[in-house]
């Protein structure tokens, strides 16, 4: 289902279970990345998983967005995205990153938008950044044991705000 008002935005909806890696098969920034992409290509969202690939690379490059205490929010805009989508990814140990903290990332939160929507992926972004820097919220879905436990977690953290 997708949100019609940025106001209304909530990452359980643009979040499909399927969309989900507990944990990572990756052990590195760039392949952990490209293994969100196929997620969300898998989901219908990313039609041409090799550009955005490409995208969230190059944006990485410029900048890591490892943000601190463990989490990671990549993200791009690019063409070939067909809606609003998250993928979250739990490294199976905690993963370099380049974070800010210069501490590794044990959570990594994929943001694709279609290149139209830059108002909602931004309004997006602050959500994440909003339910993340609940320090107990971020503990309880970095010890999710599998997809649906951190599905379910997010959903109950998004119910309490």
């Amino acid at each position: 289902m997708q949100p019609t008002s940025a106001s209304n935005f909530s990452i359980t909806n643009l979040l499909s279970p399927e969309a989900i890696r507990v944990p990572l098969v990756a052990s590195a920034r760039q392949e952990a990345l490209e293994e969100l992409v196929d997620a969300l290509a898998s989901t219908g969202a990313v039609l041409d998983p090799d550009l955005f690939k490409r995208s969230v690379w190059e944006r990485e490059q410029q900048r890591s967005t490892g943000i601190g205490e463990g989490l990671a929010i990549p993200h791009g805009k690019c063409a070939g995205i067909s809606r609003l989508a998250i993928a979250i990814g739990r490294p199976a140990t905690p993963m370099e990153f380049g974070s800010i903290d210069k501490k590794p990332v044990r959570l990594i939160v994929l943001l694709a938008s279609p290149p139209e929507r830059m108002a909602d992926h931004i309004q997006v972004l602050h959500r994440i950044s909003r339910i993340f820097s609940n320090i107990a919220v971020r503990e309880r879905v970095c010890l999710a044991h599998d997809a649906a436990t951190l599905y379910e977690e997010l959903r109950t953290a998004e119910a309490a705000t």
